[in-house]
């Protein structure tokens, strides 16, 4: 991989609970970049939670006004952490692809249910029958499709992963 141009951004992906926030806010602090999450965003944009927008108009409403709020996403030097649907979306992945390296937070399902105690409450986009493994196996393909680099972030501390991250980018 050529050197990082330090114009890209580097936006992370993955499943929730793999990481993207935690990691994007310490790989910003450590490389002094801004930092951008596109959930916070969304909701600052919407005026109401991930949950509020799913129960009111549903998930796909959901995975549309993200698509939407990921094409707007002009910025330079940036982290940015994603949400856990964007990658449903093939535009927004080129667009943020088009200044950007793309890096999959890997995360076992293990790891992931160890994580994430409010799956129901959660904001996720999926279909009302669809079970947390259900959407991981859905998920996993598209993560996989778009990143540049996948890291293992499960028996990793945040700083490990921001430091593979950054000596993947290099």
């Amino acid at each position: 991989m050529e050197k990082m141009n330090t114009n890209n951004n580097i936006v992370l992906i993955g499943m929730p609970g793999s990481g993207k926030s935690t990691v994007g806010i310490i790989l910003a602090k450590m490389l002094t970049r801004p930092y951008l999450d596109s959930d916070i965003l969304l909701q600052l944009i919407e005026k109401r939670s991930l949950q509020e927008i799913i129960d009111t108009q549903g998930y796909m409403a959901l995975r549309e006004i993200e698509e939407r709020v990921l094409l707007d996403i002009t910025c330079e030097n940036h982290v940015i952490a994603t949400g856990g649907s964007a990658a449903y979306s093939h535009k927004a992945m080129l667009h943020l692809k088009e200044n950007g390296i793309i890096v999959f937070l890997d995360a076992s399902l293990q790891t992931l249910n160890s994580r994430i105690h409010n799956y129901e409450t959660r904001g996720l986009a999926k279909r009302a029958d669809q079970s947390f493994a259900d959407l991981f196996q859905e998920r996993f393909s598209l993560y996989s499709r778009y990143a540049d680099i996948a890291v293992d972030s499960n028996s990793k501390s945040q700083e490990e992963v921001c430091e593979q991250i950054i000596a993947l980018c290099s």
